[in-house]
């Protein structure tokens, strides 16, 4: 503003930048804020702390807090499938693609060409379905230990989303939007639950060697939140977190000396910048990783598992020790009170990852004789320790695979946002259930369909906490995970 704008005067003998000085912060500012808190504004707007430098994670955003209602489930594992499985060679069975084997899908499904790719003829699984359990439900012979447990899983068979591209699906299955900068799921979880254990992080991400997703760092981001609810990686191979062990001249003594003098300087620096999260939480971060030198170790040690153990998961065996060394650790995690482990498999692009484009039997072969027998080991090792009523699982990718092959002759599928299933199993969930249809081919969905921000609304409340009250105050608006629309599906939990 100018000299002279800042001279001129409203009738009332002030300048404007006075007049607008007065009314936020003069007696008019005070009035705004009675009538805003008796109609409950700012209890509606509560927004995550920010971590003393000084007092320590303790007292901060990933204390513990109470859910919106009481639920079974602690804590959650995400296994996160990188690449888009086939639905109609897993667990959707669609035997009517059997019946229409060489022909063209028909002319009224309308789609998107990702990639404008090579149109083939209906194809169909390309390994067989058996029932299991007690429910029958339908599972393929990619995922024969896994069917084991059909009895715990609740299927969602007509889940949709809004992209056809790895990059934004990936984003979207793990923030509900498309559009990068928004919270991450396990973001919302510790933002809405604080964590348990305040010696380890509270959102734990571990990627497969191969590579992360595509989209990289926003899939596990706390996009406008506080720093602090963002994922800490994990490395999926060797020791999960590197440098916990300092020079063996300074002991704890002495590093918490150097630490508490730190932490007064760090926080004569950041009164002089509210409101600067990432700040505030990289401070705290020396102190969450003070802790974790004494608790990790212990943490992520699998040689204190026993040998039937191990060999339950595949640990030290190919194809399954990675990913099988990985769902170990998640167990230890949440049994350790961590709030929300995400777990990847396939990384990278295209064939290493579940994208089969080239062959589905070649690809899905592969990483599913990677992935089910420590899945289905998870599954029992959780319920012997009693810890499955207490942990839920989710399992899915960012999508489906289409119903036709990609070409004439090729065993490969296209990208599928249309219809695909996801699975749900553990704490709180009504297992041995399927809920939703896809059509005849596995093209759509076409009953009880259900997008991904329903999926998200379910996760949620089956930990306790409602999506449409879940919101963070962002820019003048109540920001939740599910935007401005999603429901819980109650058909799925018991």
């Amino acid at each position: 503003m100018t000299q002279s704008h800042q001279k001129r005067l409203f009738p009332c003998g002030v300048t404007r930048r006075e007049f607008v000085w007065e009314m936020g912060a003069g007696f008019a500012g005070l009035a705004l804020a009675s009538l805003l808190d008796g109609d409950g504004f700012f209890a509606r707007h509560a927004r995550g702390g920010e971590a003393s430098a000084a007092t320590g994670a303790a007292a901060g955003p990933l204390a513990p807090k109470p859910p919106h209602f009481k639920t079974p489930a602690k804590s959650c594992i995400f296994l996160m499938m990188n690449g888009g499985p086939s639905h109609v060679d897993t667990f959707d069975y669609k035997p009517g693609l059997k019946k229409y084997a060489g022909q063209s899908l028909p002319a009224d499904k309308k789609f998107t060409n990702s990639g404008n790719r090579k149109m083939g003829f209906l194809t169909p699984a390309w390994r067989e379905f058996q029932p299991g359990g007690t429910s029958g439900l339908m599972i393929s012979d990619y995922f024969p230990r896994v069917r084991e447990h059909a009895d715990r899983l609740a299927l969602i068979r007509s889940c949709h989303t809004d992209s056809h591209a790895h990059g934004s699906a990936l984003v979207a299955m793990n923030t509900g939007s498309t559009f990068i900068g928004k919270p991450s799921l396990g973001s919302w979880a510790v933002y809405g639950l604080g964590t348990e254990n305040q010696n380890l992080p509270g959102y734990v991400v571990i990627l497969d060697k191969r590579g992360g997703p595509i989209s990289g760092q926003p899939n596990w981001a706390a996009g406008y939140m506080p720093a602090s609810y963002q994922g800490t990686l994990f490395r999926p191979v060797g020791d999960p977190v590197l440098d916990l062990r300092g020079p063996a001249h300074i002991d704890r003594a002495i590093q918490r000396e150097q630490l508490d003098v730190l932490a007064k300087l760090n926080q004569q620096h950041l009164d002089e910048r509210k409101g600067a999260s990432d700040l505030a939480a990289r401070i705290a971060s020396y102190e969450l990783a003070f802790r974790m030198q004494s608790e990790v170790p212990e943490a992520v040690d699998l040689k204190q598992e026993t040998q039937e153990t191990l060999d339950l998961y595949g640990v030290g065996r190919q194809p399954t020790d990675e990913f099988g060394r990985n769902c170990l650790v998640a167990r230890r995690l949440v049994e350790r009170g961590v709030r929300f482990v995400q777990l990847y498999s396939g990384g990278g692009h295209l064939e290493e990852t579940w994208d089969a484009h080239e062959s589905v039997e070649k690809n899905h072969g592969r990483h599913a004789a990677e992935v089910d027998q420590p899945i289905a080991a998870l599954l029992s090792d959780l319920e012997r320790r009693g810890l499955l009523q207490s942990t839920l699982i989710l399992w899915g990718g960012e999508f489906g695979r289409m119903p036709f092959a990609e070409g004439e002759g090729a065993p490969g599928r296209n990208h599928n946002p249309y219809g695909f299933t996801m699975w749900l199993a553990g704490a709180g969930v009504r297992g041995g259930t399927s809920y939703g249809e896809t059509d005849e081919f596995g093209f759509e969905a076409v009953a009880d369909k259900v997008h991904l921000h329903d999926v998200h609304a379910t996760l949620l409340a089956l930990m306790g906490l409602d999506h449409e009250r879940l919101t963070y105050f962002h820019q003048g608006r109540d920001e939740r995970m599910t935007d401005v629309y999603g429901r819980v599906v109650k058909e799925v939990i018991a």
